[in-house]
Formats: structure tokens, sequence, C-alpha cells
């Protein structure tokens, strides 16, 4: 199979049947086998039955639905573990990402050769003050800690070589980061590619403030993980270990100067007293603590099993 085209929604009723006939029509004009794989994320309206009708009429539509709503993550993730196509083609249900780019960016991946062609809407339709404004700051954050010069991370329309998307795990709000998971994979061919962006036809925009905090974490726990999610000791250990010798040295020069003047019958004060026994021990406290943090994550890595995050009601053709 050329193409799987994943798509996540959530109450998207009025444009499911209108994306279907314009992919439909890009795939059988460029003579691609394909699939179209929809993923309902707890949707409240007609999504679902409107899926499944096309469904009946058109084998290569299939479709997950999620007991409840669990986020685009979520159902990117459950996509990618169906899709079975050679390139798998992300694009978001609103009608704002256009299937007409999808033979470029196969081209890009089939015969060029490269891992993940990211989407850039250059010229976009949002409105500036929740969307692009908090999209420039996320793409300037994720470009300056990942290394990756990309102009449009979260950009739905993304196409991926099959063996990308059946070896990152996409979770939280992990999404909008998915070339730096691909790329801390051990990915690298990644570019972009200036696609059309289109106003919204239906509906309302599922962008939201929790979004914008929720971001930002993923982004440091993404850049945290690349660097010490394998080996937490690394960190944890190397921190724990000098704060414990800090604090012991401190504690040993302070009962040291105690036991001196003694001996030489000099004035002195009990190391009970002394402010700096107190951080000597805080230190050595902390620092013990630090260490036991890395032995435990180290064997919670190798101990670890894989928990699925989201309960699915139905599945379709799949």
């Amino acid at each position: 199979m050329n193409i799987s085209v994943v798509i996540p929604l959530l109450n998207e009723e009025e444009s499911l049947i209108e994306l279907y006939d314009w992919i439909a029509n890009t795939m059988q004009s460029n003579h691609y086998s394909y699939e179209i794989i929809f993923i309902d994320d707890g949707s409240t309206d007609n999504s679902w039955p409107i899926i499944q009708e096309l469904s009946q009429k058109h084998p290569q539509v299939k479709g997950i639905k999620f007991q409840t709503n669990y986020g685009k993550s979520q159902a990117l993730n459950a996509g990618f573990i169906e899709a079975r196509g050679d390139v798998v083609v992300t694009m978001d249900a609103d009608l704002q990402d256009n299937p007409e780019e999808i033979p470029e960016l196969f081209d890009l991946i089939q015969n060029q050769n490269f891992d993940l062609i990211s989407g850039w809407k250059k010229k976009r339709y949002d409105s500036k003050i929740r969307k692009n404004l908090p999209s420039k700051l996320f793409n300037a954050v994720a470009r300056k800690t990942s290394g990756l010069h990309l102009h449009d991370f979260n950009c739905g329309l993304k196409a991926y070589k099959k063996e990308v998307v059946k070896n990152i795990d996409v979770y939280g709000e992990m999404h909008r980061y998915i070339p730096v998971l691909a790329k801390n994979a051990g990915f690298h061919k990644i570019d972009e590619k200036v696609v059309q962006h289109q106003a919204r036809k239906y509906g309302t925009t599922k962008f939201g403030v929790d979004r914008f905090i929720n971001g930002f974490l993923d982004l440091i726990t993404i850049n945290f993980l690349s660097k010490f999610g394998k080996n937490p000791m690394h960190l944890f250990g190397l921190i724990g270990t000098l704060m414990f010798i800090i604090g012991f040295i401190s504690a040993l020069i302070i009962g040291v100067s105690k036991l001196i003047k003694l001996y030489q019958h000099e004035p002195t004060i009990l190391v009970t007293d002394n402010p700096w026994f107190y951080i000597a021990l805080t230190s050595m406290i902390l620092g013990s603590q630090m260490f036991l943090a890395g032995f435990i994550g180290e064997l919670i890595l190798r101990s670890k099993k894989v928990n699925r995050r989201y309960n699915i009601q139905q599945k379709i053709n799949l």
C-alpha cells in the first residue's frame, strides 16, 4: 500500500464527507493505493455514524472510536499503530489542510528518501492572539532546544516513512513535537515544505489556554528525556553524589575544627549550634535522596511495561 492517511478528529461532522471526497479524488487521480484512518477522539456529535457510513461505502475508510476524549496525541498514536502504508500522512479533519499537497509529500518521502516532512503554514488564517502568537513562541523555543530548523512544528499536515511512526511513542501533548521525537529516535532526514493553509469552514477551533501551558511542559519533558530518559542515574546520581560529598566534607571540616579547638583549649561552640552543620547535613540528605531517585529511575526503566493510555470503543475495517 502506498499511503495511509491518519486523521484525528473531535466533533467535525460537517467536514468529514467533504474531506473524504477531496482525499479520494486526489488519491485516484494519482493512482495511489491508500487507506484513510479516522480516529474519533470521543466526539459527541454525529462524527462516528458518518465514519461508519463512509466505511460501508468505501473499503479504504477505516475508523477507531475512543471511549472518551483522550487528546490528539493519543489519537495519532492509535492511528500510527494501525497504519500499513509505506508513507503515512497526517492531517486535520477541519478542512484547513489541503489533501492536494499529498502527492508532493509522498514524492519527498518515497523518492527523495526523507524520513519526515513537516508542513509549514507560511500564511495562516487563524486568530493571531489565540493561535498565531502562541505557535510562533512554541516554534522559536522548539527550534532553539531541539536543533531542528523547522518553522511550524505543530502543523497537522506531515508525511512520514512507515518506519518513523512505528518507532515513536506519541503521548501527552507530544504531537506538537513529533519531529523532535523522530530525531531522538535516530531519524535525521527531516525537512519542511510550505503548504497551503485554509480558513476553517465549519465549527470552532479546539485550541485553549491549557494546551499552551501543556505544550511548554511537554517540551521540557522531551528535552529531559532525550538527554537522560534512558539513564536517569547520569543526572540524579551525579548531582546526588556531588551534594553528598560537599556536605560530608563540610561536616568533616566542622568536626575537625571543633576537635582542634578543644585540643588547644580554645573557646568553642557546640557543633549543633553551628549553622553550617545544618547546611552540611541538609546537603548530605538531599544528595542521598537524589542518588536514590536516579537508582529507582533505573529500576523502573528496566522493569516497566507498556501501558495503554486510551480505551478503544470500536474499530472499523481494522
